[in-house]
Order: structure tokens, then C-alpha cells, then sequence
């Protein structure tokens, strides 16, 4: 009872799977032949300002990155000034001057890390892709 379960839920799978591929394959052909209601349709659900297209100078993609890289930075700096505040308040305690120092050297490494991420991201998609991924 169990293989024919196992069985009738394995073709049931497969074909709905073949029918979603081949839907997907009718709509670009259809796409193909009616770019200009295809186009209009994106464009009318496209808000005022909103980038087109996802990997390029202005792309979805690399405003993401501009505000991840950000937001990193920003924590990076938060907690370097924390760290700073911790060890010159720790008032000799040995305990409290060492993790004042890990989190000032995790804060220098995240900051590292970030750094290394944008670079390393911007220097793949620039020499395979051929775009400039994120924003200068």
C-alpha cells in the first residue's frame, strides 16, 4: 500500500512539474510573439523610479548591496565606539579590558570582511558578467 502511495504521489509529482514547464515554455513563446503586452504589463506594475533591470549600473541587485554594505558599516562603527567605550570604562578589571579588545578586533574583522565581500563580488560579476555591479 505504501509503494503505490509512494508511486501514484511520485507521477502526480512529475506531472505537475511537466505541466508547470510546459506552461512556462507557452508563455515565453507567447512572451516572444507579444513583447509589447508583456512589456506594457511589467511597466504598468513598475512604481515611479524603480530600477528595470537587476544586474547593471543602476540595478535591483547592486542597490542592495549599496544598502547591505551600509548597514554593515554602520554596525562596524557602532561597535568599534562601543568597544572603545567598554575598555576605557572597564577600570583595570583584566576581564572587562580583554573583552573590551575582542569586540573592538570582531568589529575591525567584520569591517575587513565587508570590505573583502564588496570587492570580491564587484571583481567576479566585472570580469565574468562584464558589468559593473555596484554603484562607485
Amino acid at each position: 500500500m505504501k509503494k503505490i502511495v509512494k508511486n501514484i504521489s511520485q507521477i502526480l509529482t512529475g506531472t505537475g512539474a511537466a505541466i508547470c514547464l510546459w506552461t512556462g515554455k507557452a508563455l515565453t513563446v507567447y512572451a516572444e510573439e507579444e513583447k509589447t503586452a508583456v512589456e506594457k504589463g511589467a511597466e504598468a506594475a513598475r512604481a515611479t523610479g524603480m530600477p528595470s533591470e537587476l544586474i547593471g549600473d543602476n540595478g535591483v541587485f547592486g542597490r542592495i548591496t549599496n544598502v547591505i554594505l551600509l548597514i554593515v558599516g554602520i554596525i562596524s562603527v557602532v561597535m568599534l565606539i562601543y568597544g572603545g567605550l567598554r575598555y576605557i570604562l572597564s577600570g583595570g578589571d583584566s576581564k572587562k579590558v580583554t573583552d573590551a579588545k575582542n569586540t573592538i578586533l570582531y568589529a575591525i574583522i567584520g569591517l575587513i570582511i565587508s570590505l573583502l565581500a564588496y570587492a570580491i563580488v564587484n571583481f567576479v560579476l566585472t570580469s565574468v558578467v562584464g558589468v559593473n555591479y555596484i554603484q562607485q
